[in-house]
């Protein structure tokens, strides 16, 4: 499961990126029981029990297509940083879902579109489990039916380089300080940013600063993160297209390679204040993927 990073600037919960750091998860169905080992990330503080959410998202997934496993045994080696706007509880949702529609005797394939539908709905909006299921950079919606996605081919010039500080945030809180309503005129603003978002992502990675430019969340959430946003306005004073990575703390930098620029993650790292770590990834564009180990037994 990869990792990702939500809102990109100015799309706010309808786009995602996937990245080339991932949670591997291993199901297992027994005659009996759950078991949950957790190695890596999280090791320490995260629930072995029912409480898990990549048990939860399972159970939820396996009501789903009326399948009840006897027993359950889950083997999760964590690599994503939890609570960093990284995407950790959307690579958990989408491993348990997939996991269940993967060993579920009564389907023969994955469904992508149901997964999606269901993972939206765990998760509570679907810009984060949209590119961890489909990888690449994701456009995301809601309709009557549940939710759409779409995946977008990113230019090869975009470099993704995030800063995790030792600080987390949790999502919920974030979103309780942004406003009920926004000017008309911002809303248009970042109408426009995100609309060349698109643009700069797949085929002209030199507009990336201007098109990450935000006014509706960012900003607004500067209380519950301060180092965050004065760091992103450094970056963004050197030219970096920084944005605040999902709901935060963390920091995504759309970076651009090219052949005869200076070293970006070279640059980043030097405006980065110590105590944060720097993680030079890539676009993930594979997205979830599921390995069969053995019957009864899959990898996610």
């Amino acid at each position: 499961m990869p990792a990702t990073s939500a809102n990109l600037g100015p799309a706010f919960d309808c786009a995602g990126l996937a990245l080339t750091l991932h949670d591997v998860v291993e199901f297992a169905v027994r005659d009996g029981g759950l078991t949950v080992e957790v190695s890596g990330v999280g090791a320490r503080e995260l629930p072995t029990d029912e409480s898990h959410l990549v048990v939860r998202a399972f159970r939820a997934a396996c009501e789903q297509l009326g399948w009840a496993p006897p027993g359950l045994c889950v083997r999760a080696e964590n690599a994503i940083p939890q609570g960093r706007g990284m995407g950790s509880s959307a690579a958990a949702v989408v491993a348990g879902v997939m996991g269940a529609w993967a060993l579920c005797p009564d389907v023969e394939a994955v469904d992508a579109d149901a997964v999606l539908r269901l993972v939206s709905d765990i998760e509570g909006h679907p810009d984060n489990v949209a590119a961890c299921l489909l990888g690449g950079a994701t456009l995301s919606w809601t309709t009557p039916e549940g939710a759409r996605a779409d995946r977008l081919p990113v230019s090869d010039e975009v470099l993704p380089v995030v800063l995790v500080p030792e600080a987390t945030l949790s999502t919920h809180l974030a979103r309780t300080l942004l406003p009920a309503a926004v000017p008309h005129a911002d809303a248009a603003f970042n109408a426009a940013r995100a609309a060349l978002l698109v643009h700069a992502l797949v085929a002209e990675p030199a507009q990336l600063l201007e098109a990450t430019e935000d006014r509706l969340h960012q900003r607004q959430r500067a209380d519950a993160m301060p180092g965050t946003i004065a760091l992103v306005d450094r970056l963004r004073a050197a030219g970096h297209a920084a944005v605040v990575s999902g709901a935060g703390p963390s920091v995504l930098v759309l970076a651009r390679r090219t052949p005869d620029g200076p070293d970006p993650v070279r640059e980043v790292t030097g405006l980065t204040p110590d105590g944060w770590r720097v993680y030079p990834l890539e676009v993930d564009s594979h997205g979830a993927r599921v390995t069969r180990v053995a019957p009864g037994v899959s990898s996610s």
